[in-house]
């Protein structure tokens, strides 16, 4: 292609850039509010607890999970997973994740379409996300060996279902954003949070959708850089 150097990975720069940053005001931000206790001093825990309750979902159970920021809420076996941080703190942050991921259950209780069509991705995307590299990486080398047709079709194929992992990331962005909408709008409305605690729960919020994002940009420009090796080719 071009010997041992490919320039089309300096496409990738910008989004390795904003990946690391997202990262970090991440993990900056759950620093942050982490120990920043809330006034009504409740565990993570039981803020889910009590926004489940409040929106009809008492049969969705609450589990405390090994790791930091592990948290996530399980349709299938009715269950939002919630790390021992999360779980047991009574921090800014610790309630705002409970209150995200409640905030999925909610969107799974109400059949809100963005979360549907996510989950009904989510398998599918898992193959073809392993299957799409190796495709395209046969087919570069069928094409360099002289089979065009066979090499042509297999790298199309890939890109095909490199651009599925593209879609799975562009719908998982806005059922993100707004599982943190419904987070905070629940922990205000109940009164879980101080109008005055609002802003910071939004900021660790919107710091942790950031790597959303990151993720999308990421895949669309790894797809761009896909697009552009395959004008390469013959």
């Amino acid at each position: 292609m071009y010997g041992f150097y490919d320039p089309t990975y300096l496409v990738l720069i910008p989004a390795i850039l904003f990946t690391m940053w997202a990262q970090a005001k991440l993990r900056s931000s759950y620093a942050k509010y982490r120990t920043l206790p809330n006034q009504r001093r409740i565990t993570g825990a039981e803020a889910a607890r009590y926004l489940l309750d409040r929106n009809g979902l008492s049969n969705i159970r609450i589990e405390r999970v090994q790791g930091v920021l592990s948290d996530h809420f399980d349709p299938r076996n009715q269950v939002i997973r919630l790390s021992a941080d999360i779980h047991d703190g009574t921090s800014i942050a610790s309630v705002s994740v409970a209150a995200h991921e409640t905030g999925h259950a909610m969107q799974y209780g109400t059949n809100y379409a963005p979360l549907r069509f996510r989950n009904a991705l989510a398998r599918p995307v898992s193959v073809v996300s392993m299957a799409s590299w190796p495709l395209l990486l046969v087919g570069i080398m069928l094409i360099a060996m002289g089979s065009y047709d066979s090499g042509n079709l297999l790298f199309n194929i890939g890109v095909i279902a490199f651009a599925a992992v593209v879609l799975f990331h562009g719908i998982t962005l806005p059922v993100e954003l707004d599982a943190s909408r419904r987070a905070v709008k629940e922990l205000e409305a109940t009164g879980l949070i101080y109008e005055s605690e609002a802003p910071a729960a939004r900021k660790m919020l919107t710091a942790a959708a950031m790597t959303y994002v990151a993720a999308l940009a990421t895949a669309l420009l790894q797809l761009v850089r896909i697009l552009l090796i395959r004008g390469d080719r013959r």
